[in-house]
């Protein structure tokens, strides 16, 4: 299906060609934004192919390519998850993989069509950008593109928010990126707060996510983060196969010394893991391909990574509030800083989520990025 306005047209993706195109759009479009960091193609290529991602087992799709006088222009997904409507007994629908040139006719015939696909199939509301769900990239960057984005964290084009808001978008989220940096660190806060926390929970214990037993220790993090997160803006829950298909992913790039189950007379009661940024390394593949030389630039560059994403934290309810995160984060600074990693990320943080962000500012955490998600009425 192809949609046409004078010189500006919209196709419906319907073969692995167009899909290939849409995949590649980004690589042309932000060749020239040094902060842009390339995906690999192959990983994007696997994230959005149903029979790989078990997300679209539960996930309707669809996907449009723009042009504007014959030549790309734009892309986006709309997207309906059935187990977040189930659990959120709300019918929004979600837009994603938005990446358009700097005009606001052509992003209003992308996101007309996606909404007419959405509203035709019973949505009241879309939300965004999801890429392609919860767990994966979410979120507009709207305040901090002088810096570089940590590994799975988003980077667009500054105007992009204007293009979003005039199609009739408001603000429905706003997520934030704080940064831990060596110079900042309160290690004399963190320590204190360690010996009180310790002393209110003598039988605390945080260890290491034990890597042999991998499988068993991804499910206890999943059982955790559906406890940790239940009352959260925006949750639902993840199920035991798309959270294994995630995890597998993550395992390729775990460090254990940044991986942490907190624990309770052996009861797991809150887990963190940070990532070593990749984007260090991915930031050397521009074309975001391993071969034929893509893969000695990403193994060299490896060696000198030096910072940290903390990209999944969670502790029950019944602990929350209690400090327990603190000792998490504390876990991985200590760890991290004799090792020669000198600067951490803690993201996505809700702006609803005060407890997480007075545990950033009182760890020394600064705020660098802001992400928006988005929420139109059909």
């Amino acid at each position: 299906m192809t949609q046409t306005v004078n010189s500006y047209e919209v196709s419906i993706v319907e073969n692995s060609s167009q899909m290939k195109t849409f995949l590649k759009f980004p690589y042309f479009h932000y060749k020239d934004d040094e902060n842009w960091i390339a995906p690999l193609y192959i990983q994007q290529r696997d994230l959005l192919d149903p029979a790989k991602n078990p997300y679209f087992n539960h996930t309707d799709a669809v996907y449009f390519l723009a042009e504007k006088n014959g030549k790309p222009a734009g892309r986006l997904a709309a997207f309906i998850n059935h187990e977040w409507i189930d659990y959120n007994k709300q019918n929004t629908g979600f837009f994603g993989f938005f990446d358009c040139i700097d005009d606001v006719k052509m992003a209003k015939l992308l996101f007309s069509i996606a909404k007419d696909w959405l509203r035709e199939r019973g949505m009241d509301s879309v939300m965004g950008p999801l890429n392609p769900g919860w767990m994966y990239e979410i979120g507009m960057l709207i305040e901090g593109f002088e810096q570089k984005p940590y590994i799975m964290m988003p980077w667009n084009k500054p105007y992009y928010q204007k293009l979003v808001e005039k199609q009739g978008f408001t603000k429905a989220m706003d997520l934030f990126a704080y940064i831990v940096s060596d110079k900042d660190v309160a290690l004399d806060r963190i320590e204190r707060a360690e010996k009180i926390v310790r002393h209110r929970l003598p039988d605390l214990n945080i260890r290491t996510v034990n890597i042999r037993d991998f499988k068993n220790e991804a499910e206890t993090i999943r059982q955790l983060f559906n406890q940790a997160w239940a009352a959260n803006w925006g949750f639902s829950p993840v199920g035991q196969e798309e959270f294994n298909h995630i995890a597998k992913d993550l395992k390729l790039i775990l460090d254990k010394d940044f991986a942490h189950i907190a624990e309770i007379n052996g009861k797991p009661i809150g887990f963190s893991v940070a990532l070593p940024d990749m984007n260090q390394a991915f930031r050397h593949l521009r074309d975001g391909k391993l071969l034929p030389t893509g893969i000695f630039k990403l193994l060299y560059h490896k060696r000198k990574i030096n910072r940290i994403r903390t990209a999944l934290m969670g502790v029950i309810p019944e602990y929350q509030g209690k400090g327990v995160d603190a000792l998490l984060h504390r876990e991985a600074i200590r760890k991290g800083l004799p090792r020669g990693f000198n600067e951490s990320e803690l993201s996505w943080l809700l702006e609803s989520n005060t407890d997480m962000l007075r545990v950033a500012e009182k760890i020394g955490g600064k705020k660098d990025k802001t992400f928006r998600l988005f929420i139109c009425e059909l």
